[in-house]
């Protein structure tokens, strides 16, 4: 009986210090930028949806899973935007959603506190590529906001073909306000 009642009194502790958080679009922003035509050119991508469970004191038990919709990219340039809906890049009505999902959540070598590592996968037009990354975290009242900066091949993903005039990396800035829930 005193097992079956610590059992229970541990899995209440941790509910009770369990930290979950959805990320919100507004205050959230996913933007890229890519050279064209040798000038650099960018957009946005919204509608973020997802889990994040975010421990400061237990870095293993970590997860995000957050998506955005392919069919939300943003360039000021209607006809750019549609194109890059279509099925020659992102192809938003097959692959409607882009997902980034951690499988391991580190502290870094920085002195300063708030600093991370992220490891996990990036999901786009049906390919799945390993994704590693720095972030840093802020506190904003009972929420967090995730900042970080990675690089990725646009090829490693199928979206578009080789071009002479189209860069094949794309630069991914993120800052992700995530709401306790």
């Amino acid at each position: 009986m005193k097992i079956i009642i610590s059992i229970l009194f541990s899995l209440l502790s941790l509910a009770g210090f369990s930290q979950k958080y959805k990320p919100s679009d507004a205050g959230s922003k996913v933007h890229f930028t890519i050279r064209n035509f040798g000038i650099k050119t960018g957009g946005q991508l919204s509608g973020l949806k997802g889990e994040i469970f975010f421990f400061t004191s237990d870095l293993p038990s970590c997860q995000f899973t957050v998506s955005v919709a392919a069919s939300t990219v943003d360039t000021n340039n209607g006809s750019r935007d549609t194109s890059l809906k279509g099925s020659q890049y992102f192809d938003a009505k097959v692959y409607p959603l882009i997902t980034i999902t951690s499988t391991k959540i580190e502290k870094t070598n920085r002195t300063e506190s708030g600093f991370y590592y992220f490891s996990g996968t990036l999901n786009m037009h049906g390919f799945t590529k390993p994704i590693s990354f720095p972030f840093h975290i802020e506190k904003v009242n009972d929420d967090y906001l995730f900042t970080g900066e990675f690089e990725i091949n646009r090829l490693d993903y199928g979206v578009g073909d080789n071009s002479a005039v189209l860069s094949n990396t794309a630069n991914v800035t993120l800052s992700v306000l995530a709401k306790k829930s």
